[in-house]
């Protein structure tokens, strides 16, 4: 997945990142605003896990996308 794409499209890609990560909220949302390592951070925030195991949920989510 073409991160820079998703930033540009950030509107229909945050219905799916909420549909995954569901404790995200519309505020992460909007602060992530379709950059990954921003979504990394968040998701180790709001979920309690470490950056490589976020890194790795991205990474199986993006798979399922494509």
């Amino acid at each position: 997945m073409n991160w820079d794409i998703a930033g540009g499209n950030w509107k229909t890609f945050k219905g799916k990142v909420k549909q995954q990560w569901g404790k995200l909220t519309d505020d992460d949302l909007t602060q992530i605003e379709g950059k990954r390592d921003e979504l990394v951070g968040r998701l180790q925030e709001r979920y309690g896990i470490a950056k490589d195991e976020a890194d790795k949920q991205i990474k199986d989510w993006e798979s399922r996308l494509n």
